[in-house]
């Protein structure tokens, strides 16, 4: 069974092989024109068994092992190579587990079966374990990981199911259960209730484990560094839960870009977050260099632009083309309505002026 999967999930080695032998000739003359080369040239059997377990060919020069040429000379790596096969691990994820973490390939018997149970024993599916070790085998080295254990009972207590954790993972990307954690206990910290937590974890994933939920930290350090004090972000962000989604925070650190590259002063632009921060997350701004051409404006006639209304930055820079509330009422009344409905749900108060002048940018 190896050497079949071998032999067809290794083509760059067989290409290699077969451009060393003359492949005009007889099958019989290609026989024996193979055999002498092999028997003079013999081949180091872990080339094709690591490109078959999805390395490439640059991959491999620095994972052959020294003075071996035979898998059978190997006998503890292939044994764990048969323990992850059985369990249920597919070939292709295991060169990914090789080169992270090389070491459980080194395990004596039975230990590697004794790690992968451990993790069932948390309360986990063994279709989840799989998933969860071939993204990050580094956990199967030592004992069970100790944050990723945190997360999972974090994440518990906000009432996931146990398995939950498994449906957004993925082989593509590298998980930091230490900052996924403290982005967990940040959160927390600001004063988001468990309900609220649960209801944006559940909406948007991404935002728990696209970068380890690096992107929460990136933007409080940039609104941070803007003059606002810890208590007033905490307080920005109690006050809209929804702006952590990834998408809002997407736009939020590109609307401040956008204002730190027309050169506007830190604390305009801590202002205009501080009294805006739900139109900003909901809004993707052009480029500061388009809205200046469009507007053939400078830095400063932009900057002094957004300074007097701020709430033309929306107008000025959205990608979508907004109407004004005039006409959005006269073309179609139920346009109007959502367009209130969708301000009263981000904290404008119905009939001020901030609504009228928020409604005049759409």
């Amino acid at each position: 069974m190896d050497a079949e999967h071998i032999s067809k999930n290794s083509p760059h080695f067989l290409q290699n092989l077969l451009s060393k032998v003359d492949t005009n000739n007889t099958d019989k003359q290609f026989a024996r024109s193979l055999t002498k080369f092999l028997w003079f040239n013999p081949i180091n059997e872990f080339e094709p068994f690591f490109e078959s377990l999805g390395l490439s060919p640059s991959q491999l020069s620095v994972l052959l092992p020294r003075h071996l040429m035979f898998l059978s000379d190997d006998h503890v790596m292939l044994g764990n190579f048969h323990v992850l096969c059985n369990y249920g691990i597919l070939h292709s994820k295991m060169g990914k587990m090789y080169k992270e973490a090389k070491e459980i390939f080194g395990y004596d018997y039975g230990i590697l079966a004794l790690k992968l149970q451990a993790y069932e024993k948390l309360g986990l599916s063994k279709p989840t374990v799989i998933k969860l070790v071939s993204c990050c085998p580094s956990l199967l080295i030592g004992g069970v990981n100790c944050e990723f254990v945190k997360v999972l009972e974090r994440l518990k207590e906000l009432r996931f199911e146990n398995d939950w954790i498994g449906g957004y993972l993925s082989g593509k990307s590298t998980y930091n259960w230490n900052r996924m954690l403290d982005n967990v206990i940040f959160l927390d910290k600001v004063g988001y209730s468990e309900e609220q937590m649960r209801y944006l974890f559940n909406t948007d994933p991404a935002l728990l484990f696209e970068g380890s939920g690096k992107k929460v930290n990136v933007l409080f350090g940039r609104i941070l560094k803007l003059g606002l004090k810890m208590n007033e972000i905490y307080s920005l962000f109690i006050q809209n839960p929804t702006i952590l989604s990834v998408k809002c925070i997407k736009n939020l650190l590109r609307a401040v870009d956008f204002l730190l590259v027309i050169e506007m002063g830190t604390e305009y632009i801590a202002s205009i977050i501080s009294n805006h921060i739900q139109l900003l997350g909901s809004c993707t701004l052009k480029g500061a260099k388009t809205v200046r051409r469009d507007l053939k404006v400078g830095r400063d006639g932009l900057c002094q632009i957004i300074k007097e209304d701020p709430l033309k930055l929306f107008n000025l820079a959205s990608k979508l083309k907004i109407k004004s509330s005039e006409q959005a009422s006269s073309q179609d009344p139920s346009k109007h309505q959502e367009k209130t409905t969708f301000l009263l749900r981000l904290g404008y108060m119905e009939n001020s002026d901030e609504m009228t002048k928020a409604l005049k940018q759409f």
